[in-house]
């Protein structure tokens, strides 16, 4: 059986780019204290393009700011990683968000930050990897999305990458983006509990406009796969211990909805992360899950779940899970809440 893949238009070459149906995640890779060794980040990125068929790309994504202290060690993990692995540049489809303030996780979609932003992801790439999309991390709500897109869309002819994506977005933002420029991509979370009436929305006018969804964290940041059993589990440098969802409370509830997506994994002869992942990727042809991996044998975990068919009868039997234990908690604390749905 052939394994499902997403056109996402054409590169610089003419042809058409096609990526496998499940993408690659880089964040925590570097967004720690203590970034992981590069080996053990390049197996991990390499075991899912070798897993391709010739001719698709593995969609992968960074960040300008997926570093301790906002830095910039996520593009330069990438570079070091194109710079001892030139053959695999095309193998890739790399999108990096940016449009942040670098001092601080605020957006900035001013046209000089967003050149600034655009302009150091290329530098900081290096000569082995072209910037294949950029994409605002969040909409900048004091700058209308047309002014913004504009602004790319004029960027893409003066700094030379091809594609456009927008983060975080509502539907109706989306629709007035590719009103401007098309937008090539949009990322949104999309989990078995990080699927709200927008995320639905998103997804439609997504399809409608030939745009593909990347839908990161498909596995609920980690707690979806059933090795995260309490707060004390999470590393005490580990983001996720400040999120609402995370605290000890709210995963004791969490929890039965971990337990129900386990058991109908057990059942299927799959991993909870694959399950997860297969039914994300069900939402829709152009929707692309992005985990996260560190591990070769993790994202080789991941890839398999494209491989994944759910019945009728399964994909009933998760959404009765859904709705029987309603998530408890919301997605980030009160400041970062602000900018979703942008």
């Amino acid at each position: 059986m052939t394994r499902p893949t997403v056109s996402l238009g054409v590169g610089p070459d003419g042809k058409e780019i096609r990526v496998d149906k499940i993408g690659l995640g880089l964040m925590l890779m570097t967004w720690r204290t203590t970034p992981i060794p590069d080996e053990q980040c390049f197996a991990a990125i390499k075991a899912g393009i070798d897993a391709l068929d010739d001719g698709v790309k593995l969609f992968i994504n960074g960040g300008e700011f997926y570093g301790y202290n906002l830095a910039t060690t996520n593009l330069e993990m990438i570079q070091r990683f194109f710079d001892k692995y030139p053959e695999y540049a095309d193998r890739t489809f790399l999108s990096v968000k940016g449009g942040l303030k670098l001092d601080q996780l605020q957006p900035d979609g001013s046209p000089a930050n967003l050149e600034r932003s655009v302009s150091n992801i290329i530098d900081k790439l290096g000569k082995n990897k072209r910037l294949d999309l950029f994409q605002p991390a969040r909409v900048d709500t004091k700058v209308p999305v047309k002014e913004a897109i504009g602004t790319l869309s004029d960027l893409t002819k003066k700094l030379g990458f091809d594609h456009i994506g927008m983060s975080e977005c509502k539907a109706s933002s989306l629709e007035t983006g590719n009103s401007v420029h098309h937008i090539t991509a949009v990322e949104i979370e999309v989990s078995p509990w990080s699927y709200e009436d927008e995320t639905k929305r998103v997804i439609e006018a997504a399809r409608k406009a030939g745009t593909a969804v990347i839908a990161y964290s498909p596995l609920g940041g980690g707690f979806l796969t059933g090795q995260i059993k309490s707060h004390a589990d999470l590393p005490e440098d580990d983001f996720r211990r400040r999120l609402p969802r995370y605290q000890e409370e709210n995963m004791k509830h969490n929890m039965a909805i971990v337990d129900g997506l386990s058991a109908i994994a057990k059942r299927k002869g799959i991993t909870p992360a694959q399950l997860c992942i297969a039914w994300v990727s069900s939402l829709g042809d152009h929707v692309i899950p992005l985990p996260g991996s560190s591990l070769d044998t993790r994202t080789l975990e991941n890839i398999a779940a494209g491989d994944v068919v759910l019945t009728k009868e399964e994909q009933e039997e998760i959404e009765k899970v859904l709705e029987v234990n309603a998530v408890k908690g919301a997605r980030y604390g009160t400041a970062a809440q602000a900018y979703l749905w942008g």
